[in-house]
């Protein structure tokens, strides 16, 4: 069994079902060899599952906050092979799921199959490709990520019609990315009732696969809004914005603030 079907199993059989935490940073960022620092001290922190942000020139997907982010791990030098030269021996340290979100032009770039052969030898456990149409993922490289162990998580949000989702939970392994809304990523203080609205159109579904929210969740309140109606959370723009003005010995204060139980 893949790590992020364990770790969401594991949530499930114990008495914070719901409760996963998820974190997005970008690697590279800040600093460029500040990647596995993070990725030791997020562990450390209680956070269930990290996605590692592979920067690129063009996010279509991502908030001002997140692009910023980017360009200044660019600028210090950070490449898919920087990445994966960084990656290398993580499992000796840590074990949690790692997801690596990224755009398809790299990948391609790099060449699929070496990508996601490069990707198992390090214990990257699946891929979050928001450019990168279902369809194409199904047809052209479903048995490339299975040949490698990888699970590819796909996004969903609320204009995705009931028919597509129903598609995409029918051949989604680990779990469903809900976008909590049509805007690109970026933090809230609170989700309005159009949003809560969409939550609840997808818990009536009765989808098998796990669902984990997306953008516009920041603290607590958004946090539990989110658990409420999924298996977890997905917390980017605002722990970006967080390194941006604290060291990363301050990460274990910015989870607790999530999630008190965690730390």
């Amino acid at each position: 069994m893949n790590r992020i079907e364990q770790a969401i199993a594991a949530q499930r059989s114990n008495d914070t079902e719901g409760k996963l935490l998820s974190i997005y940073f970008t690697a590279g960022y800040p600093n460029l060899e500040d990647t596995v620092e993070v990725i030791k001290i997020l562990e450390k922190s209680g956070v269930g599952m990290i996605e590692i942000g592979l920067p690129f020139s063009d996010p279509l997907a991502d908030g001002p906050t997140i692009q910023a982010s980017s360009t200044q791990a660019l600028d210090n030098g950070m490449t898919t092979e920087v990445l994966f030269e960084q990656l290398t021996g993580i499992r000796e340290e840590v074990s949690i799921p790692l997801i690596i979100m990224g755009y398809f032009n790299p990948m391609l770039q790099y060449g699929i199959e070496a990508f996601c052969k490069k990707c198992a030898e390090i214990g990257v456990d699946g891929l979050i490709i928001p450019d990168l149409p279902v369809e194409v993922f199904h047809n052209e490289y479903a048995t490339i990520f299975e040949k490698y162990g990888l699970i590819n998580v796909f996004l969903i949000t609320p204009q995705t019609s009931d028919q597509r989702i129903t598609y995409i939970d029918d051949i989604s392994k680990g779990f469903i990315y809900m976008v909590s809304s049509a805007s690109t990523t970026g933090a809230k203080n609170t989700f309005d009732e159009e949003q809560l609205s969409y939550f609840e159109r997808i818990n009536n579904l009765e989808l098998k696969t796990p669902r984990v929210i997306g953008f516009g969740i920041s603290n607590k309140e958004t946090f539990e809004q989110a658990t409420a109606h999924a298996d977890g959370a997905i917390i980017g723009s605002a722990f970006v914005k967080f390194l941006k003005g604290n060291s990363v010995d301050a990460i274990p204060e910015f989870v607790k603030r999530i999630s008190p139980s965690l730390t």
